[in-house]
């Protein structure tokens, strides 16, 4: 029977009890039987944070397109590395701008060469694009990169700072303990949900039978040293507040790319047995009249199999197929593999490109049905997508490994700072340059960059900075080469005197 509710108010009559939003209604039968829980994000995800974290590795290692869709991303957002451009705020510092020119030449020179090699490396293995690109991917592929500054002294290392990476599955409770208040997912908390400390296994969970059937040891290492060095650095995105690890980049998309890879699987298989079946032997003999024919029962079997055996043909280019009496070759029509087959993957294909920020052509590098106009709003979308996990990468990755070195150097009197204590930010302040945006048309592109920088909405900087380049570089080797062309009596047309291509002209007029 149905619970009467009186209204609050002189509004009408009591109603039957429903509610006011259709979405949290209990009594449609489509959403009768969603009752989720309303948990807190630690809740959430905590319990089922090694499941997906494994599933996702798994579905990368056998899955192409998963595969490609992380590649993607890494290529995009990374590339070759991110490049460090100082920009000391001068103005906060008292200082000049033609000051804090000589100071960003000199810190940038320097950090090349601490990032070009391997020093910055604890396992002395890759460079600082390569620890880079090894951050980001464990971050989007796990859901967590952990890093662990070192103090190293190395004969022929001008510099001691060295960065160890984790794997997030050492990230975890001593002991395996259940989480609590103060400490989840591996994490020690304060008052204020600030990290205090991380507990690393000394091995990692999954070598058990290498470490001889120990489960390991537990280190903990503080958040940061007294005065406010960093220890640890969590590399992770949030979705909810008091939210203490990432979670894998497929965890929404993981039943749906395994059920269309099953799906695939199971159509390749059928073509694959399509390809090897031609035709069918057919008769209209029952098995009592065959037997008969053969011989009688004893002898049926062998007899059959011999003859048969005999007789199997081969099915070549303008061959007659010998057939026993009352036989006919019927031929192999198979349905598959299945007519919506394609129309039923790109669908599902959008799906879990949506997912991850990607557009389908892009996940799928399928430019096939696009125009122009269609492929740069996908390739624009996906910018935004490149855009957002670069910054953040460089927030909570490149820029705090910066200032970990910047501190090492000034405290050796590499670079001077006087001030870099009271003033960190001032002196720290920088940006990072990625790997470019990319042209769908050249022409078209370069004149729209053009524009944007005489009418005053653009500079040199932005516009170098999204192909992936240093402005001040480029104009440098610009003047070499101009410097270089004189010397050598040279002469090139200035960019305003250059004749447009015929190219050029045609694309004028397509959309």
């Amino acid at each position: 029977m149905k619970k009467r509710i009186k209204p609050k108010g002189n509004s009408g009559p009591p109603v039957i009890g429903a509610t006011s939003h259709q979405g949290a209604s209990t009594s449609s039968a489509q959403l009768a039987s969603w009752v989720p829980m309303a948990a807190s994000a630690d809740a959430d995800l905590l319990p089922d944070l090694g499941l997906l974290t494994s599933r996702s590795r798994d579905l990368t290692r056998n899955n192409g397109i998963a595969a490609a869709g992380i590649q993607t991303l890494v290529d995009n957002v990374v590339g070759v590395g991110l490049r460090l451009a100082a920009m000391p705020d001068w103005r906060a510092l008292g200082k000049s701008a033609d000051w804090a020119m000589e100071w960003q030449r000199k810190t940038e020179s320097l950090w090349r060469e601490w990032a070009s090699s391997t020093a910055c490396d604890a396992a002395r293995e890759l460079n600082f694009a390569g620890l880079t690109e090894l951050v980001f991917r464990s971050q989007i592929l796990n859901g967590d990169a952990i890093a662990i500054p070192l103090w190293l002294a190395r004969p022929g290392e001008r510099f001691r700072t060295a960065i160890q990476l984790v794997e997030s599955d050492r990230l975890c409770n001593p002991n395996l303990a259940p989480d609590t208040a103060s400490m989840r997912g591996g994490i020690e908390f304060d008052r204020y949900g600030a990290a205090a400390g991380y507990w690393i296994r000394t091995t990692h969970p999954g070598d058990v039978l290498l470490a001889g059937g120990s489960t390991g040891k537990w280190e903990r290492i503080p958040a940061r040293t007294p005065w406010g060095r960093r220890r640890v650095l969590h590399v992770h995105e949030k979705e909810r507040t008091g939210q203490s690890r990432g979670k894998p980049i497929w965890s929404s998309s993981i039943q749906q790319f395994k059920m269309l890879d099953r799906y695939a699987g199971a159509e390749l298989d059928a073509a694959v047995i399509n390809a090897i079946v031609a035709a069918f032997i057919e008769t209209q003999m029952d098995s009592d009249a065959l037997v008969d024919m053969l011989g009688g029962p004893t002898a049926a079997g062998h007899e059959f199999t011999r003859r048969r055996t005999q007789r199997r043909p081969q099915l070549k280019s303008g061959m007659v197929v010998p057939l026993n009496p009352g036989e006919r070759l019927a031929p192999f029509q198979p349905a598959r593999p299945a007519a919506q087959f394609e129309a039923f993957t790109v669908a599902v294909m959008r799906h879990i490109a949506a997912s991850i920020g990607l557009p389908y052509e892009l996940l799928l590098k399928d430019f096939s049905k696009t125009n122009y106009s269609s492929a740069r709003a996908a390739l624009l979308e996906a910018w935004r997508t490149f855009r957002s996990r670069r910054e953040k990468l460089s927030w909570y990755w490149a820029q705090p490994v910066y200032e970990l070195w910047l501190e090492e150097a000034i405290d050796a009197g590499l670079i001077e700072a006087p001030s870099f204590y009271e003033q960190r930010a001032a002196w720290c302040r920088a940006s990072w340059i990625g790997p470019g945006r990319g042209w769908v048309d050249p022409v078209k592109e370069a004149q729209a960059a053009k524009i944007r920088m005489e009418t005053g909405i653009s500079t040199l900087q932005a516009e170098c900075a999204e192909q992936g380049l240093d402005w001040e570089e480029v104009m440098e080797q610009r003047a070499r080469e101009q410097a270089k062309a004189r010397e050598l009596g040279l002469t090139s047309p200035a960019p305003d005197d250059a004749a447009p291509s015929d190219k050029a002209k045609e694309d004028e007029g397509d959309d």
